[in-house]
């Protein structure tokens, strides 16, 4: 299922880009300016593609193929949705809108396990960003156990911009801190954004700063946190309780 979304060659990969597939991530070789190459460059830019400039002996370790021919690419297991699709969502079911943004999630089983959550609880979509954090590979689809088929995922340059957008629908923010109010006694009712941090970092200042509530989970063991998407799931359903 996996070799689906690694796409390695100069012409497989230019067919890529043409086709409209979504490609997370570009492998090039350092130093390599021939004409394909630059054509590779220039869709990459026009797509908004992170590119990555490595050695041969770094292509050759993440060959499946043994013919990379100087580039790799990891392709999007699915298409991703517009913030708009998401909104649209919840206005079509009549609902308050509940949206997941996850801010730098890097394990794309945690990530799978989110979305499953996600849909589970009657999220209408999960918002990532584009940078330092794991697109929709085909581990993130498989964890997932088909979620993605009916969660939208966004994919943004910029997670508090979007956040400060959402605002001004009328979106509140709640994120998951130890150092927040116990998350039983905060009215999470309305429409809502629940934002969960990176594994290890947790939610970045700029972003928390941009929350109107952050909520601790109530601990009662030897150790200080629970997993991103436990975490995830213990505060969406304290959400989807109080919604009901």
């Amino acid at each position: 299922m996996e070799e689906n979304f690694v796409i390695e060659g100069r012409n497989a990969v230019i067919e890529a880009f043409r086709s409209g597939k979504t490609i997370d991530k570009l492998f090039i070789l350092d130093g390599c300016q021939d004409g394909p190459m630059s054509t590779i460059r220039r869709e990459a830019k026009k797509a908004g593609s992170i590119v990555k400039y490595v050695d041969k002996e770094r292509l050759d370790q993440m060959s499946e193929t043994g013919k990379h021919q100087g580039v790799i690419a990891y392709a999007a297991a699915y298409t991703y949705a517009e913030v708009d699709d998401i909104l649209e969502n919840a206005k079509q079911k009549g609902e308050d809108p509940f949206i997941f943004i996850l801010d730098g999630i890097e394990d794309p089983h945690n990530l799978g396990a989110i979305i499953r959550t996600a849909n589970q609880v009657g999220a209408h979509g999960v918002i990532i960003p584009k940078n330092r954090a794991v697109g929709l590979t085909a581990v993130v689809a498989r964890t997932s156990a088909g979620a993605l088929n009916y969660t939208p995922v966004a994919k943004v340059t910029n997670v508090k911009r979007t956040m400060e957008d959402l605002k001004k629908e009328g979106i509140w923010f709640v994120c998951a801190d130890m150092d927040g109010t116990v998350m039983y006694d905060l009215n999470l009712k309305g429409p809502i954004g629940l934002v969960i941090g990176n594994e290890g970092e947790g939610v970045s200042r700029l972003v928390k700063e941009n929350c109107d509530m952050t909520a601790a989970i109530p601990m009662k063991g030897d150790i200080d946190s629970l997993n991103a998407s436990v975490a995830a799931g213990v505060l969406a359903y304290e959400i989807l309780r109080q919604r009901m």
